[in-house]
């Protein structure tokens, strides 16, 4: 199964709000043997999210997209969707009935809100909808695309809903080395072609180490390909912790 992430506002091309929705939910995905090909940032432009919607809903198995649900003249996600689809936009009972009741709990504490539920639970014709535990703003799905608000608490409460909707074959090891990233280029290479496998080096200068990610689509491959490079380069199944005092790693004299 393979995934395109759109992740939605203006904030986020700015710097002010960290994007750590794209990373949870990459790490989420590939955890359940997804592959994640597309993780695109964009503006709160509606024509925008519109085509892109529509792009990777043909393009993929199916779109996340996060951001831009509300009642902000910003939020446009909703309507953008429904532009994608050519989709009406109408209410919800399901999430009208929700956010009537997530209202009704506010604490006496919190001051009145000057909104219409109706608005809040207005989602494209025919999608359905996805209940929001932690806020008002309620997600959808349309087609193959899912739709969460931005806010990380309430989207992973509300993507735990549909996890088990996402599944792929990809499976992953991550194994680590000392040895320099240009001695061991041979060696992928033949991982790549021989074991039908992709495998990913990422140095990291602090530890003094590389640690690579080994995956193909079955257990199998991915133990042969595993066994292939423990064979031919020095590996590690854990990272390598090191002495910085005696310069080597631990249990070596």
């Amino acid at each position: 199964m393979e995934v395109a992430l759109l992740t939605i506002g203006d904030e986020l091309l700015a710097g002010d709000t960290t994007n750590t929705n794209g990373s949870w939910l990459a790490e989420r995905l590939t955890e359940r043997g997804v592959t994640v090909t597309r993780i695109l940032t964009i503006p709160d432009d509606r024509a925008l999210i519109a085509d892109r919607v529509r792009d990777y809903a043909d393009a993929f198995d199916a779109v996340v997209v996060t951001g831009g649900l509300g009642g902000t003249p910003d939020d446009v996600t909703v309507e953008a969707v429904a532009d994608a689809f050519d989709r009406e936009l109408v209410v919800s009972e399901q999430a009208l009935t929700q956010v009537r009741a997530r209202l009704a709990d506010l604490p006496d504490s919190v001051p009145d809100l000057d909104l219409e539920p109706a608005a809040e639970a207005t989602i494209p014709e025919g999608s359905r909808p996805l209940l929001n535990p932690e806020g008002l703003a309620p997600g959808c799905v349309v087609e193959n695309v899912y739709v969460f608000p931005g806010i990380p608490r309430e989207l992973k409460a509300m993507f735990g809903e549909v996890a088990e909707e996402f599944s792929g074959e990809a499976v992953s090891e991550f194994l680590y080395t000392e040895e320099p990233e240009a001695n061991i280029v041979p060696t992928l290479e033949t991982v790549a072609t021989e074991f039908d496998a992709t495998v990913g080096c990422y140095p990291d200068r602090d530890a003094r180490h590389n640690r690579l990610k080994v995956t193909a689509t079955d257990e199998e491959t991915l133990a042969k390909a595993c066994e292939h490079l423990r064979e031919e380069i020095a590996v590690s199944e854990t990272p390598i912790e090191r002495d910085w005092n005696r310069g080597n790693a631990y249990g070596e004299e």
